[in-house]
């Protein structure tokens, strides 16, 4: 079966998908951010732009989106029916580039931290936690003073960037 769009307008259609300022990204920026961490975004001084740059700790966070970055048995990251050789070729190279750039950052002394999209989704909290115990490994168990509530969590997530925490993953 042919393809019924036309270059021009799969050009369009890709165009509009944004690389930055997802709303996983804006979730999780908020919520450390309120946690009282101070963080550059995208520096491009470093392999792959780094969604969020925490230079204090010298590590930096990617929020990957589970179709684009092939998250592993991720329902999300489902196979394109049309163009099935297209497609296959660019997750490859995506994920072949997220590997590099992270080697690099490694390699130069970063701490790397991914970030899944569905799993930021499902329970924010957890992967707040999971951030700041990365972070602070010195603390044998994270306060759960310092950090915002659940309820809190939910309604930044939720009402402020309007996220559908409730969707099934």
């Amino acid at each position: 079966m042919a393809d019924p769009l036309t270059p021009e307008k799969r050009s369009w259609l890709m165009g509009r998908i944004r690389s930055a300022n997802t709303k996983p990204e804006l979730v999780l920026r908020s919520l450390l951010h309120r946690c009282g961490y101070r963080f550059s975004l995208r520096r491009k001084d470093l392999p792959g732009k780094p969604d969020i740059v925490l230079r204090k700790y010298r590590t930096v966070i990617f929020v990957h989106g589970c179709f684009w970055h092939r998250h592993p048995n991720c329902i999300q990251a489902s196979e394109p029916k049309t163009r099935p050789e297209f497609w296959n070729e660019k997750f490859a190279r995506n994920v072949a580039r997220d590997r590099r750039n992270r080697e690099e950052l490694a390699a130069r002394g970063w701490q790397v931290l991914v970030v899944w999209e569905c799993e930021l989704r499902k329970d924010p909290l957890a992967i707040l936690e999971q951030v700041l115990g990365t972070l602070q490994p010195q603390a044998a168990t994270l306060s759960y003073d310092d950090l915002p509530d659940r309820r809190e969590v939910w309604r930044v997530a939720e009402e402020k960037l309007h996220y559908r925490l409730d969707r099934e993953s």
